[in-house]
């Protein structure tokens, strides 16, 4: 089963996440099929790259995590 959920970039001390599709398995860091957007908590900025794609997945199945599900509430995101 695919999930949309966060795969942490960068170095240490530096938080960054990439918004991606994966496996609900695998490793998020490894192995991901797409980046659909980006979080900085440090600047707290939530951006989805492309929001017809996000429905794509949505439509077919895919599931959010609940961290990203709640960045997309918080931020006014709607499918």
């Amino acid at each position: 089963m695919l999930k949309i959920r966060l795969s942490r970039a960068w170095k240490r001390n530096m938080p960054f996440f990439k918004v991606v599709v994966t496996e609900h398995t695998a490793a998020a860091k490894h192995g991901y099929k797409e980046v659909l957007g980006f979080y900085n908590p440090i600047s707290k900025e939530f951006k989805i790259k492309d929001l017809d794609k996000v429905k794509t997945y949505v439509s077919h199945g895919v599931q959010f995590s609940p961290r990203v599900e709640k960045l997309m509430k918080l931020n006014n995101v709607s499918l």
